[in-house]
């Protein structure tokens, strides 16, 4: 459920952006990539599990920290990239998207990058982290486009996520390594079968629905 309160000429700016950018034909030279993160608490059981028929799980459990995953996903593309570490800093998101852009979509002319607005997801990150060469490098084959504050909803990267709770961190995993594991099976799976994201929600369609809290 969505829940809008007023809209303002900066709100409708970023909303409009994005709309006008999702629907755009599909150009593997200038790609659309949703980018977003979550954290996952590693839990271990306590005491043996019981299989027979079914599975079983004991209410006890052991917590053993949290790690952070990165998650993109390039919705016409069909490809998802996810990266578990341990914190989610400056240096972790630069880092995150240099491999992304530098290798994954090196033979893209322009990658979009859309974000929330955490204070991470800022070109800050990108020359607090490397060489001002390098960052300009990076910065240069980048052009983002942030979501409205508030307006997570126009990241497609949470949807993805919430197919990634559901399909494969919906148990437990007492290790990072055992959840670098799990997510990777699943996105490869997932990039195999070059799963897509199908976006309808237009500019036509914000105007006729979220009209009447314009400001």
């Amino acid at each position: 459920m969505w829940c809008i309160g007023t809209i303002d000429k900066e709100y409708r700016h970023r909303m409009y952006d994005l709309l006008e950018l999702y629907a755009r034909a599909y150009d593997s030279s200038e790609p659309v990539i949703n980018v977003d993160e979550k954290s996952k608490q590693l839990i271990a059981n306590t005491r043996k599990m019981i299989r027979g028929n079914t599975r079983k799980q004991d209410y006890e459990y052991e917590r053993r920290g949290t790690r952070n995953i990165f998650l993109a996903v390039e919705p016409k593309g069909g490809k998802r990239y996810a990266k578990v570490t341990k914190h989610r800093k400056k240096k972790d998101f630069a880092f995150f998207i240099k491999d992304l852009v530098m290798r994954k979509y090196k033979k893209a002319r322009k990658v979009h990058i859309v974000l929330d607005n955490l204070n991470t997801h800022f070109k800050k990150s990108f020359y607090e982290t490397f060489e001002e060469q390098e960052a300009e490098e990076i910065l240069s084959r980048i052009e983002f486009h942030y979501t409205p504050k508030h307006a997570s909803w126009l990241n497609m990267a949470e949807i993805e996520i919430g197919i990634m709770d559901q399909q494969c961190l919906n148990q437990r995993m007492p290790t990072a390594e055992i959840m670098k594991s799990e997510i990777k099976a699943w996105q490869k799976h997932r990039n195999k079968n070059k799963k897509k994201i199908i976006w309808k929600f237009s500019k036509q369609d914000a105007d006729k629905k979220l009209g009447k809290h314009y400001v």
